[in-house]
């Protein structure tokens, strides 16, 4: 697929009157010239520890100053070399094995090895880090057991260094989507003498990753970190592919606020936006060769159910609340037609399968069940608190259902945002009720999404757990012959979660940005993936501006 990056018709008044004002160019005139790509992120990273954060924020920066032993091709999402130049698959699937660049380097000039993989994710797995992805490694054999503590021989776990470039992998059974988890960067390999000069391997937001003591392997270095305002990269002259990188550097700021980084954009500070204000979205629409990307996105936006907790501990409780819910009405006005209704986890046609469908808006059975539950027409009802991160468009779709549930159940709802990082905080030690959450595949698999619920996993947030569930995701899709008997197993493990509802699906996503015309290399695919390495800028002065 080529990169869909339209021209659009030129209104440059607010580009001249900013330049006029601040005697100088814009961001994104100056980064066309010198190579710089100017990068919205939405919020400010939790960190850039690829063992120890979780979200998208980090990603995007994460996958720009490390690299895996595979990536993902950006036009095709195929696997191609990383830190790996080849690797080879035993008939039965379940022996890997990778063969390192030998021209693969750290930040600081030190050869990467095999055994850096091996010490990496032994970190990763150890329970003393507290890692939400351990679970990404569980397809190795005995990596479940040293996780959960049931084994302490790390030796057992099936990775080993057979040499300085040959690492081993054996899996507990055929996974089809091993390669595509070699370019999450939970997988990703640290530099073990940086982690150990800041203290233990399992230490959490040591001092290592600041900018005067990270050492990465990417495409990019990190050059300055200003908190709240903005992270710089610059491209390493130690990277193994260095001569293909055409971009001199990103400069990534933190967008919270959706209204102001359209602005941004329209007066030439941005490449490239994180988000679309909704209530501009019709605009931007209407425009001739627009800078609005809008593509299908192998995401859902949901809410967490705290199941441990009143009222939500009640089954009935949820089931009323995810029924109270009309999703079709919620797309059509507040989302402005961008995404689609969603009534589970998985998104539909991930690989050609498709969700269970259980139940539907229906206002008459919700009333019903918040009777059962106990809270007839909302009488006695003890009162719901929904927590969401700091964003205008969370507000306005929490707003939404806040408004549902009072005209449908008479029950009250109180709304509460918090900055990224506390919000974070909450989801994983479960301070909340309600929880707006969303996720994004992380490879092209429902197993994906559905590995997200197994019990005790690190972004299971919910208190589900069913060990039939675990059976099969773990077990018994994996060792399913074809794909439709591994796809009916998924189908059986997913109509059991939505019926203990631990979640309210709310839509499936679409991605939706703004990006400047001179940004080229940079294609719309299922994931919204980036691999910066293969984006460059042309030199030209274009801007847009809508009306506010």
């Amino acid at each position: 697929m080529q990169p869909i990056i339209s021209r659009f018709l030129l209104v440059v008044a607010a580009v001249i009157l900013l330049a006029a004002c601040s005697g100088g160019e814009t961001n994104v005139a100056s980064g066309n010239r010198l190579g710089i790509l100017h990068f919205g992120n939405g919020s400010e990273p939790q960190g850039l520890d690829p063992h120890v954060v979780t979200g998208v924020p980090e990603n995007k920066i994460i996958r720009a100053l490390f690299e895996g032993l595979a990536v993902k091709n950006p036009y095709t999402l195929e696997p191609e070399p990383g830190v790996a130049q080849s690797w080879d698959i035993s008939e039965d699937g379940r022996v890997i094995t990778f063969h390192i660049n030998p021209e693969a380097k750290w930040s600081n000039g030190d050869p990467m090895r095999a055994s850096d993989y091996v010490w990496s994710w032994q970190r990763l797995l150890s329970p003393a880090l507290g890692g939400e992805y351990a679970y990404m490694l569980y397809p190795l054999a005995n990596a479940q057991a040293f996780h959960k503590g049931e084994i302490t021989d790390f030796n057992e776990v099936g990775v080993k260094a057979l040499d300085d470039h040959t690492l081993q992998v054996t899996l507990d059974e055929r996974t089809p989507y091993f390669i595509q988890l070699m370019d999450h960067y939970s997988t990703f390999a640290v530099h073990p003498p940086t982690i150990e000069k800041f203290g233990k391997a399992t230490d959490r937001y040591t001092p290592w990753t600041r900018v005067e003591n990270i050492v990465s392997n990417g495409a990019f270095r990190l050059k300055k970190w200003e908190l709240n305002r903005r992270i710089e990269l610059e491209k390493s002259d130690t990277y193994w592919d260095r001569d293909k990188v055409r971009l001199n550097g990103i400069i990534y700021y933190p967008t919270e606020n959706v209204v102001s980084e359209e602005r941004m954009f329209r007066v030439g500070q941005l490449h490239y936006t994180n988000s679309v204000p909704l209530g501009k979205i019709p605009v931007y629409k209407e425009m001739p060769d627009s800078p609005y990307m809008q593509e299908p996105y192998l995401g859902t936006y949901y809410y967490l159910l705290n199941t441990l907790v009143p009222p939500t501990d009640n089954l009935n409780v949820r089931k009323a609340l995810s029924m109270a819910v009309d999703r079709d009405k919620l797309n059509a006005t507040v989302l402005k037609g961008t995404n689609i209704s969603a009534y589970s986890i998985t998104p539909p046609d991930t690989l050609g399968y498709y969700p269970p469908r259980l139940f539907s808006y229906d206002p008459e059975r919700a009333r019903a069940l918040l009777a059962e539950a106990g809270y007839p027409d909302g009488k006695g009802w003890p009162g719901l608190e929904l927590t969401y991160n700091t964003s205008e468009d969370h507000r306005k779709i929490a707003v939404a259902l806040q408004q549902m549930w009072k005209d449908v159940l008479n029950i009250e709802v109180t709304l509460t945002n918090q900055e990224w990082k506390v919000y974070l905080d909450s989801i994983t030690n479960m301070h909340f009720q309600i929880a707006r959450r969303g996720w994004i595949g992380d490879y092209v698999d429902p197993n994906n999404f559905l590995d997200l619920f197994l019990t005790g996993g690190g972004n299971n947030n919910t208190g589900f757990a069913d060990p039939r569930y675990d059976e099969m995701i773990l077990k018994k899709a994996p060792r399913a012959v074809t794909k439709e008997e591994r796809f009916a197993v998924f189908h059986e493990a997913e109509t059991l979660l939505m019926e203990q509802m631990p979640i309210i699906p709310v839509y499936t996503y679409t991605s939706k940005h703004l990006i400047h015309p001179s940004v080229q290399g940079l294609p719309p695919n299922l994931m919204d993936s980036l691999n910066l390495k293969y984006v460059w800028l042309e030199d030209i002065e274009q801007a847009t501006e809508t009306d506010d």
